[in-house]
């Protein structure tokens, strides 16, 4: 595509990278910050909530201080953490021998009736975003304490990706409330009539008691989150001391202070910053392949759409053959090479084929603007129509320029686009109440299965059970629910991917949501650190060391 040209985040990176690289060097912390490990996010949290949003720096934040019955590895693997082993005693039921000696970073003892309040509380907790966990909670039929090391789990369903699930799921101590047990069975408040802890109390740290391997200090949204090593901690002993987490949103200004000294490991270095990284013998980058999923989603529901031909008549938006149209108008093989620097792999379908539930052998979508203005004409708007594209400007890898060549894609077939991109901490909020008509969004698998993005963005949106709850473009197919909802209650794997592709051929030919990319996850470090970073594209302190 001619005219694409590289240009820095900021004039401010240029002029710092310039000098560093030219010295081929960079400027050690000093010897008083060596035990602190220093990172800039690429993003901001939105609470030290463990069980507020389920966003990206949330959950890198979220595992340094709290711990949930399973955990993830770099490569999703499912290990043991508060849960030491488990069985499953029949489709619906699941015994969990609980780990012993743990203590939360107030001193209370761990115990089997922490991991009920911890529960009751997500279903409880009034700040949560979109059913970010009670999703999670709601398929939960019983909580039997069996001992005060033992719990007995009944799901409502035959629920194949618990363990993922619960991988998610923050426990808390009960001593936040008192004390007192708490009765799963008796409704949704458990039985408990007084005050659940509030977003504010952990966001001043009243209420930030986990068990994990760090204690929060400070918390400040746009500002530098401060962590403390728990040395009582019952795993491997971190090498940091303290890490200081801080939100610097642009890229540019993340790159200076990495050359600069102020950070130790930066999150999403600048695309076509990396060639001349790599050439610096005194930083490292570490890449990783992620499930995340960069996206446009379309509001196939509404008729008029608020932000489609001024939201003035029929919703275009609601036939296939549009939705089909601005996906083939996406050139990307191009996007790939000259929007994301190579750090992107096209997509296809919704997860990298070869995981779960994909469809063996299909290619790249087809770019191909003449059958896209055809497709169009055949669905009756053979002069295209107008729409104004939402999206963010800081969250994704290059989401900003992304979204200008998107527009400019869907320019080319005659759909006249207003591109509006705002901050993620705008737009999060205003794509919760359903207000886009197109929106550009981004989505990390936590299994290596299609289910997962299913349940979330294309099912009918069901709260009660939990489905649907990211379908904010009200997309809702039978013949996708159909074997989507019986993947769901079946526990043979193999038997399960079958109805996943059975449910994703449907999902590419209806294209409710546009697959664009998958993105590729980089970290840059100064010399004298190793990390391997994650599939989730979090930043894990406990697995950033001293380079052998």
């Amino acid at each position: 595509m001619p005219g694409f040209r590289h240009a820095l985040n900021s004039g401010a990176a240029r002029l710092a990278l310039l000098p560093a690289l030219a010295l081929g060097g960079f400027l050690a912390a000093p010897a008083t910050q060596a035990q602190t490990l220093r990172v800039a996010l690429s993003a901001e949290t939105t609470s030290a909530d463990p069980h507020n949003y389920a966003l990206t720096p949330n959950n890198t934040l979220r595992r340094h201080v709290f711990e949930s019955l399973t955990a993830l590895d770099a490569d999703l693997r499912v290990q043991p953490a508060l849960a030491t082993r488990w069985e499953r005693e029949d489709d619906l039921t699941w015994r969990f021998h609980l780990r012993e000696g743990v203590r939360f970073h107030n001193g209370a003892p761990f115990g089997a009736e922490d991991v009920v309040f911890s529960f009751c509380r997500v279903l409880n907790n009034e700040s949560e975003v979109v059913q970010s966990y009670s999703r999670l909670v709601r398929p939960i039929a019983a909580l039997e304490v069996v001992d005060s090391h033992t719990l007995r789990l009944r799901t409502r369903a035959p629920e194949p990706l618990l363990l993922n699930d619960l991988s998610n799921v923050a426990i808390l101590p009960r001593t936040l409330v008192g004390g007192a047990a708490m009765d799963f069975a008796a409704g949704e408040k458990c039985g408990h009539e007084g005050a659940w802890p509030s977003a504010a109390q952990f966001n001043d740290g009243s209420a930030a008691i986990g068990t994990g391997p760090y204690r929060l200090r400070s918390y400040s949204r746009a500002g530098a989150i401060e962590l403390e090593r728990n040395d009582g901690h019952w795993g491997a002993k971190p090498h940091w001391q303290a890490v200081r987490l801080t939100p610097v949103t642009a890229a540019g200004p993340r790159l200076a202070g990495l050359l600069a000294g102020d950070h130790d490991l930066i999150e999403s270095p600048a695309t076509g910053d990396l060639p001349r990284l790599r050439e610096n013998p005194g930083f490292a980058l570490s890449t990783k392949p992620t499930t995340r999923l960069i996206f446009l989603q379309l509001d196939t529901a509404r008729s008029p759409s608020p932000f489609v031909n001024g939201g003035q008549g029929e919703n275009p938006l609601r036939d296939a053959r549009v939705r089909q149209a601005l996906s083939l108008a996406i050139d990307r093989k191009a996007v790939q090479e000259r929007v994301m620097d190579g750090v992107a792999t096209p997509a296809g379908q919704y997860l990298p084929e070869g995981m779960a539930g994909t469809i063996p052998g299909l290619p790249v979508l087809p770019h191909d603007p003449a059958r896209a203005r055809a497709l169009l004409a055949e669905a009756g708007y053979p002069n295209g129509f107008a729409l104004t594209f939402h999206a963010t400007n800081n969250r994704y890898i290059n989401d900003a320029r992304l979204a200008q060549v998107v527009a400019q894609f869907w320019q080319r077939i005659g759909v006249k686009v207003e591109l509006d991109a705002m901050p993620s901490s705008v737009f999060f909020g205003r794509r919760g109440k359903r207000e886009f008509s197109v929106s550009m969004g981004g989505w990390s698998a936590d299994a290596a299965e299609t289910l997962m993005f299913f349940r979330s963005w294309l099912m009918t949106t069901d709260r009660e059970r939990g489905l649907g709850t990211s379908n904010y473009g009200g997309w809702s197919e039978p013949r996708f629910d159909g074997p989507a909802m019986r993947a769901m209650a079946t526990m043979d794997e193999a038997a399960r991917a079958g109805l996943l592709r059975e449910a994703s051929q449907v999902a590419v030919e209806q294209m409710p949501v546009i697959p664009v990319h998958f993105e590729n996850a980089v970290w840059a470090f100064r010399k004298g650190l190793a990390y391997g970073g994650r599939v989730d594209q979090s930043t894990s302190a406990m697995e950033v060391t001293a380079a052998p």
